[in-house]
């Protein structure tokens, strides 16, 4: 049985991830109000976030920038995570 989440990233119930995204705390919160479809777009959000703005994820400084746009996108919370003014998702009309 599928396990369900009230997803904070939807705004709505919603199949739950299988297991921990990712570890330690940050992880655990993920895991209890994030779907699976919420997560997916994080995943596509993050690569557009790497390739645009270079980022080398071997970099510690990165990997904290990161994790404030995660934040940001998955919870709404400070200022990171928004797509920025005029974005377009791929296949988007300009």
């Amino acid at each position: 049985m599928s396990r369900i989440v009230f997803c904070q990233h939807l705004n709505k119930e919603a199949e739950g991830m299988e297991s921990v995204p990712m570890p330690g705390e940050l992880g655990q919160r993920i895991f209890e109000n994030i779907s699976a479809e919420g997560w997916t777009k994080w995943l596509e959000r993050l690569t557009s976030i790497i390739n645009e703005n270079g980022l080398n994820t071997a970099d510690p400084a990165t990997m904290q920038v990161i994790e404030q746009h995660m934040i940001g996108f998955l919870f709404n919370e400070g200022g990171m995570g928004q797509a920025p003014h005029g974005f377009q998702p791929q296949g988007g009309k300009k």
